[in-house]
């Protein structure tokens, strides 16, 4: 099955090498990004001498079957559309858009096309995050009462960013595995949210894009009465920060680790001595070539991706619903 990878950055790298090196019924025969430098160092490194700079043209290629798409998201849209309308299957990076008309427009487009399309909440793919969805499926904890997921970046925000109506602000770029996390561990769907947020790292945001936050805290109950909390910050700067808690009626389950490593050392002085993970590209490794195996079995085998565009959408709904709190300042309904 023959790939190209739009948007040639970091996600873009991960699943660049994936296809290339890493999954053996794939080959990675293209690479597009406007940013031709990095675009023909990453194709160096994974072995594609096929390059190009317009998305038209990469998805026009007659040797691509589908697509990976790890663009800024307020591309994702016209991407994905003319996508599909090429009779390529997608794979496109959260978030699936920055509007809901935008996630109903992709999921038109894929629907004519007949071709399958799979959002990138790599979580689901996580061991961890897998075996925690078990036990409470089980049962053994009782009903789900609290879900806080904290959601925290290192680095600053790409200054495309700073404009919400390209980026949603962090809610989305950072924090939407977290909500969909909401709505995969309950099976539920929010009904109302509420939100807090500010700007304390971001200088450079605070004139022209007022409206910018770094920080957020937005808190929203689901259908069946679960309560979930979403603990959004970027940048934090002391590393990648992925930590799930979910409170049962009859016990605990913790997701994730500020630690690297499981090792932490106390020396005699009482000095406590260990390192942050400082990248989710190697919290979730593991995860994001699952995922990706996923969606190639699941064109092989004429299935649906578990993660659907409907879950791309349902994220963006609740990024909205975060942001309009914001502007007024009290609790959103959500439909």
């Amino acid at each position: 099955m023959n790939f190209c990878v739009i948007g040639a950055g970091r996600a873009g790298a991960i699943h660049a090498r994936n296809l290339s090196k890493r999954i053996r019924s794939t080959r990675l025969v293209a690479l597009c990004d406007r940013d031709e430098e990095g675009m023909h160092r990453l194709g160096e490194e994974v072995g594609v001498s096929a390059c190009v700079a317009d998305y038209r043209e990469a998805v026009a290629r007659p040797d691509v079957d589908a697509v990976v798409i790890a663009t800024p998201t307020f591309l994702h849209c016209e991407i994905a559309v003319a996508a599909a309308e090429h009779g390529k299957h997608v794979f496109l990076e959260k978030p699936m858009a920055v509007t809901v008309e935008e996630c109903r427009q992709i999921l038109a487009a894929v629907q004519r096309a007949g071709v399958k399309l799979q959002i990138g909440f790599m979580r689901r793919f996580d061991d961890g995050f897998r075996h925690a969805k078990e036990m409470i499926a089980s049962g053994e904890l009782g009903r789900v009462m609290k879900i806080k997921s904290t959601g925290r970046g290192p680095g600053l925000p790409s200054p495309w960013m700073f404009d919400l109506k390209k980026s949603n602000g962090i809610i989305a770029e950072v924090n939407s595995h977290d909500l969909d996390s909401l709505r995969w561990f309950t099976g539920s769907e929010p009904v109302r949210a509420y939100a807090e947020a500010a700007n304390f790292k971001c200088p450079d945001a605070r004139s022209g894009h007022p409206d910018f936050y770094d920080n957020i805290l937005a808190v929203f109950r689901l259908a069946d009465g679960t309560l979930g909390e979403v603990d959004g910050t970027c940048p934090c700067h002391y590393g990648y920060d992925a930590r799930v808690e979910i409170l049962c009626e009859k016990g605990l389950l913790l997701l994730g680790h500020v630690a690297e490593r499981t090792a932490t050392k106390v020396m005699i002085d009482g000095t406590v001595v260990g390192r942050a993970v400082k990248s989710w590209r190697n919290l979730f490794k593991d995860a994001y070539l699952a995922e990706m195996e996923h969606f190639v079995g699941c064109i092989e085998r004429g299935e649906e991706p578990a993660v659907s565009g409907h879950d791309g959408l349902k994220a963006v709904e609740m990024v909205l619903a975060a942001n309009e709190s914001l502007r007024t300042r009290g609790p959103v309904d959500m439909k």
